[in-house]
């Protein structure tokens, strides 16, 4: 494993892991991009990857369901320690999914009614078929985790997901569906840290074990969540930037490499590496994760923060 790939110890903490929330942004694996030229097949990717970074984010299983096939290769396509987050399907987080994309056995269960249309939610589907939903996602996760090289499955809940007792149990079923499974959470409204419900919001992620994934992103909407630093687990502390460009933040039909289109300077990322090597002291490990996966401003931003967290080294 290179030495680019290794996590870095923090004095008087645990491991920090910078890393991207994709390897395979159409926009990244362009010529002359990030990938050396011969690196061009999907194994021969992930396996540079690795060799660069400690932890990916896999985004593909927010579309469709994982398969243990696809897990043993991510598996064997990897070095020892190497880890991987996992984003939950869009059904499982309140999003809505294309029925065509979901696996047969699920499209043949679904009532008539559901069957006619292009979208559907997962409240929407019949009891037994969530929880074949929510078995199959466990089920394609499980290589990677007998492997030891699943960290999370990370939840991000749209913008349209309030404070609420409702969606409090919805987490907490998340958590029990998973298992020993660790899960992460990430909001996309910002009154889950407003003056009302901040506190709660921590009080109840810190009583359940939850890692709260820290964000920093554009300001100023009422889907904007602060920069607020909490750890909230000691297993592990999550991080993810999604850039600062308000003016794609919220605006409708934005392809995701033109939304999270940011090259963090190196200011902005020494006063993140500061409050991560902090988090880092009260949690076993700790994730940074670069979602402007734009060409190559996500690696670039994640390998400058590596850098900048190894003056925080024990």
């Amino acid at each position: 494993m290179g030495a680019a790939a290794r996590p870095i110890t923090i004095a008087g903490g645990g491991q920090v892991r910078a890393g991207t929330a994709s390897w395979t942004d159409p926009t990244m694996v362009a010529k002359g991009v990030f990938y050396p030229d011969g690196v061009t097949t999907a194994e021969d990717r992930l396996r540079y990857y690795a060799t660069q970074f400690p932890v990916v984010e896999v985004d593909a299983t927010y579309y469709a369901l994982p398969r243990s096939e696809q897990s043993k290769l991510w598996v064997e396509r990897t070095p020892a320690g190497f880890v991987f987050d996992v984003k939950a399907h869009a059904l499982m987080t309140g999003q809505p999914s294309e029925v065509k994309r979901l696996p047969k056995v699920l499209r043949e269960g679904l009532p008539a009614t559901l069957k006619e249309k292009a979208r559907i939610y997962g409240k929407d589907l019949p009891a037994e078929l969530k929880d074949q939903l929510w078995a199959m996602f466990v089920d394609g996760l499980q290589p990677l985790k007998e492997a030891g090289k699943l960290t999370a499955v990370f939840l991000q809940f749209p913008r349209w997901v309030f404070p609420s007792n409702e969606a409090r149990a919805q987490i907490l079923d998340a958590k029990e569906r998973l298992g020993d499974i660790l899960l992460t959470v990430e909001f996309r409204h910002g009154s889950w840290f407003n003056e009302k419900n901040a506190d709660r919001t921590l009080r109840f992620l810190t009583e359940n074990q939850l890692p709260y994934v820290v964000v920093d992103e554009p300001q100023g909407f009422k889907s904007s969540v602060p920069p607020v630093t909490a750890v909230t687990s000691p297993d592990l502390a999550v991080f993810r930037f999604h850039g600062r460009r308000a003016d794609t933040w919220e605006k409708p039909n934005i392809p995701p490499n033109e939304r999270f289109r940011y090259l963090y300077d190196e200011d902005e990322l020494a006063d993140w590496a500061t409050r991560i090597a902090e988090a880092a002291r009260s949690s076993r490990e700790t994730h940074a994760l670069m979602n402007n996966c734009s060409g190559n401003y996500g690696t670039t931003n994640a390998s400058q923060l590596a850098e900048l967290l190894k003056q925080y080294q024990a």
